[in-house]
Parts: structure tokens; C-alpha cells; sequence
């Protein structure tokens, strides 16, 4: 449990030193209070997202899986991690969702964005929540567990479809 307690502090600290840019002019009062505000409700979802998202650590994939007792998959996990942090209701499959949200470049990620894999000879076939520093959260293959893993690894980067951005305006299914 307490390892588990220090990596949900990790996670959220790296979500939050992501989500805040670096100022390259002093901005007037009002605009600063607005991008201030701005800055801490995009914060709180993102560690609102990855905190849920490592709630589910060590959860068993389960093929179709939509909840943690059963087990989980890809995009059961997805599903699950959106719908409770942010009240956000995503279609059934990797492929549906991605298709949701708005496209992102990898150079623009940021915590509780979704990447998308091919890993079934397929296009969108496996996706994750990117939690910040180049990792992400997913339910990977039966027998195995919710996990975090680096975006860098030789597998992921040759799989790596894309990413996408779910607004909280997302139309609801």
C-alpha cells in the first residue's frame, strides 16, 4: 500500500509540472488570473485521470472486461478510468475510441491523453493513458495486469498509432 501511495505522489507531480508552461512574457493581472485557472482545472482533471488510472494497478486483464472485479482490458480500463474521474462516457473498443477527442501530436501529450497502438496487425487495436515522462497505463494481454510502461521501449515505439485529446464537452454515447 504505501508503494502504491508513493507512486500515485510520482504520478501527480509529474502530471502537474507538465500541465504548467513556462511564462515567456509577464502577463496583465486579469489574463494571468484566467490562465491560472485555466492551468489548475486542465491539473486537476489530469491528476484527477492518473490517479484513477493507478487505482487499477495490478488489476487482471480480462478479454471484454469493464470492471475491475472481473478484470480489465485496454479499453475497459479506459472506459472505466474516464467515466469516473471525469464523468466522460467513451465507446466500447480502441478503435471506436479513437476516433473521439481531438488528434495530438506526441510532442504535445500530456497526462490523461490517450495513445493508441497497433498491436494486433491491426490499426487502434490496444490503447493506454499517458501519464507523463514518457509512460502510460494499460491493460496489456491475458495473463498479465494493469501496468505502466515507457513509451521508449523498441516494442510501443514501433506499434504507436497516435494520440488523441478527450475534451470534457465530449458528446456522451
Amino acid at each position: 500500500m504505501a508503494i502504491k501511495n508513493t507512486l500515485h505522489n510520482l504520478v501527480i507531480a509529474a502530471a502537474i509540472c507538465i500541465c504548467i508552461p513556462a511564462w515567456s512574457a509577464e502577463p496583465a493581472p486579469q489574463e494571468q488570473t484566467t490562465v491560472l485557472t485555466k492551468i489548475q482545472e486542465i491539473t486537476d482533471r489530469a491528476a484527477s485521470l492518473v490517479t484513477k488510472a493507478v487505482d487499477f494497478l495490478g488489476t487482471r486483464y480480462k478479454r471484454g472486461g469493464n470492471n475491475a472485479e472481473q478484470g480489465l482490458d485496454c479499453s475497459g480500463l479506459v472506459r472505466l478510468v474516464f467515466k469516473d474521474a471525469a464523468n466522460i462516457d467513451l465507446p466500447r473498443t480502441s478503435l471506436e475510441i479513437s476516433r473521439t477527442g481531438e488528434k495530438i501530436e506526441p510532442n504535445e501529450l500530456q497526462p490523461g491523453d490517450l495513445v493508441f497502438y497497433n498491436t494486433l496487425k491491426r490499426g487502434f487495436s490496444h490503447v493506454g493513458i499517458y501519464l507523463g515522462d514518457n509512460k502510460f497505463i494499460h491493460s496489456p494481454r491475458p495473463g498479465g495486469q494493469v501496468r505502466i510502461e515507457s513509451m521508449e521501449l523498441a516494442y510501443w515505439k514501433k506499434r504507436f498509432n497516435g494520440a488523441r485529446r478527450i475534451n470534457d464537452d465530449e458528446p456522451q454515447n
